[in-house]
């Protein structure tokens, strides 16, 4: 029987996808991104996380189904990286689908376009794609890996014209410089898939765990943005697409 590592659940989310959604956080993560508030997710092998299988997880969500038919919500997989468990994502999401509970992945991209993924999209609703940037160089800088495997995940999803949300991270003297804003709209521009575009305040809530775990948090003296350049960024991604929230 398979069984998926699950760092947390959250039972009535209404930031991760349309309407009340049952969340599921999953351990592992490939990236290691500078502002990353849940670095306990990357290890897949940790421990402390605990093992489900597809029932024992579909029989909890079913018992929200009434608020997600209320509110127009339904289940999210985030983490961590839900794609580094992706088989039994795809397992999960079917059973989601047989029983019309609405789909959606938050996702960094960062996997094979495979017959797995291929099958799990399939089965995907609302694709949240995060992009650390439009800039190549600050993309590895903040990630930790290439910005090739998004796009290419990016691609895919425009081939297959799956509806589209992308989450972005405003991060002060990282993510925030005009002439990249314009980049990551001239990027999202290309795209007729991308419905909406979510510009998210960096913030310092993660930085206890990173302590926690004795890692050295780089961004321990960056502020929020203030309302003022959040404004700003969105000002220049709406020159490029109108839904920026």
């Amino acid at each position: 029987m398979t069984k998926a590592k699950i760092h947390s659940i959250e039972t009535c989310g209404t930031v991760d996808g349309p309407g009340i959604r049952y969340v599921i956080f999953f351990q592992g993560c490939p990236l290691k991104c500078l502002y990353c508030h849940n670095p306990d997710t990357w290890d897949l092998g940790c421990k402390k996380a605990a093992e489900k299988t597809v029932a024992e997880l579909l029989d909890d969500i079913l018992k929200y189904k009434s608020f997600f038919k209320f509110s127009g919500g339904g289940v999210t997989a985030s983490g961590g990286e839900p794609l580094m468990q992706k088989d039994f994502l795809a397992e999960l999401f079917a059973e989601c689908k047989k029983n019309n509970v609405s789909t959606a992945l938050d996702t960094s991209g960062f996997t094979k376009i495979d017959d797995i993924t291929k099958k799990l999209l399939n089965d995907t609703d609302i694709v949240m794609l995060d992009i650390k940037s439009g800039n190549k160089e600050t993309f590895k800088k903040v990630a930790g890996v290439p910005i090739d495997t998004t796009i290419r995940f990016l691609e895919y999803l425009e081939s297959i014209e799956k509806k589209i949300w992308i989450r972005f991270v405003l991060v002060p003297g990282h993510t925030d410089k005009e002439e990249e804003l314009h980049e990551l709209g001239a990027l999202i521009k290309k795209y007729s898939c991308i419905e909406r575009t979510d510009v998210l305040p960096f913030h310092q809530l993660g930085q206890m765990k990173w302590e926690a775990l004795g890692k050295a948090y780089e961004l321990k003296d960056v502020l929020p943005p203030t309302k003022a350049e959040v404004k700003k960024a969105i000002s220049i991604l709406r020159e490029y697409v109108k839904e920026v929230y």
